[in-house]
């Protein structure tokens, strides 16, 4: 008391900064928020009802998928069975065709017996049949079931099919082993037969071969012998033996059983003497080899150095001297012109 007068003192609250302190604000801010939080409502029902449609639409993906699926599966069953019966007829086409190929083999077999039995197996064959024109004939030998051509002499007694000439030095003779195997030359003129088809000839049966010659001075002599060669797999094996003639035997009793070679067979004699032949070691007789004028020779120059011409050793006693004509030709032992119409 002051004055002996009372004062009154009154404590207002504090006010709460959580409080709006301005009516009017705090009403525009709880206004926007109720606004916003409105928006964000739409908002969600937007993407609600947009994740329901994507939900939707997903479903009617996998649908079509497990529709497709379902077609891919039936297609592939469906393409699976149509292999399956087409891979059979082709195996009953194929097993057709194959009996049809068979059947058709068999025919042509048939027909082939049937006209090689019509057909000469040798110039021997064509002689009985009444030919007596030294030629060009088609036989067919009973071994090898195919038909070739060769030179028949019907003259020297008649029915030989020759397999070796050599005339004029027109044909080279230092050739390769397929060349010895197949045969070449001119069947007029000069030529090698070819190994598989004297092998052919002379395993018919026991065949005789002959060897005519004749020397720079018109000398003819000739050699006679039992001979037959083997096949390519044995290497044209010679066998010779049982010698007759007007020259003495330069052939048989060195050449006998000798393996045929050439130049390209890794046989030095071969190389050596320029030509294909049953070589021992090396030889004395060598009826391939190079074609010199005039007898008398001496090695050309060329690879290894050693006598190379058709030789006949006990003609002139000498390695270098080259005969001017060779034939060799073959016909069946047991041939009688006589037994000829």
């Amino acid at each position: 008391m002051e004055d002996g007068m009372c004062r009154l003192v009154a404590t207002l609250p504090q006010l709460d900064e959580r409080r709006c302190p301005d009516m009017f604000r705090c009403t525009d801010e709880v206004s926007y928020w109720l606004h916003e939080n409105e928006e964000r409502k739409q908002q969600i029902a937007v993407l609600k009802e947009t994740i329901s449609e994507l939900q939707e639409e997903l479903r009617n993906h996998r649908h079509r998928i497990k529709v497709l699926e379902l077609q891919q599966s039936e297609e592939r069953t469906h393409l699976n069975i149509s292999l399956e019966q087409r891979f059979h007829e082709l195996e009953v086409h194929y097993a057709e065709a194959t009996t049809l190929l068979h059947l058709q083999g068999t025919l042509i077999l048939d027909l082939q017996i049937q006209h090689a039995r019509s057909c000469p197996i040798d110039c021997a064959s064509i002689y009985y049949n009444g030919v007596r024109r030294s030629g060009l004939y088609t036989v067919v030998p009973s071994m090898a079931g195919m038909s070739m051509e060769v030179y028949c002499d019907m003259d020297t007694d008649g029915g030989w099919t020759v397999i070796q000439r050599r005339v004029d030095g027109s044909v080279n003779f230092d050739r390769s082993w397929r060349d010895y195997r197949d045969g070449f030359g001119d069947l007029h003129s000069e030529f090698w037969l070819g190994n598989d088809h004297i092998h052919d000839l002379s395993t018919q049966g026991d065949y005789s071969l002959r060897i005519d010659m004749e020397d720079w001075g018109n000398r003819h002599k000739h050699a006679i012998y039992q001979s037959f060669v083997d096949d390519e797999v044995h290497h044209y094996r010679l066998h010779v033996s049982g010698f007759s003639g007007t020259v003495q035997d330069s052939f048989s009793w060195y050449h006998d059983k000798q393996a045929f070679s050439t130049p390209d067979s890794g046989n030095i004699c071969a190389e050596i003497s320029h030509g294909g032949w049953w070589y021992n070691q090396c030889f004395y007789a060598n009826l391939n080899g190079v074609y010199y004028r005039g007898g008398h020779y001496t090695p050309k120059t060329r690879g290894p150095l050693g006598p190379d011409g058709i030789v006949w050793y006990s003609w002139k006693d000498s390695d270098y001297y080259s005969l001017r004509k060779v034939s060799m030709m073959i016909r069946p032992h047991n041939f009688r012109s006589r037994l000829s119409p």
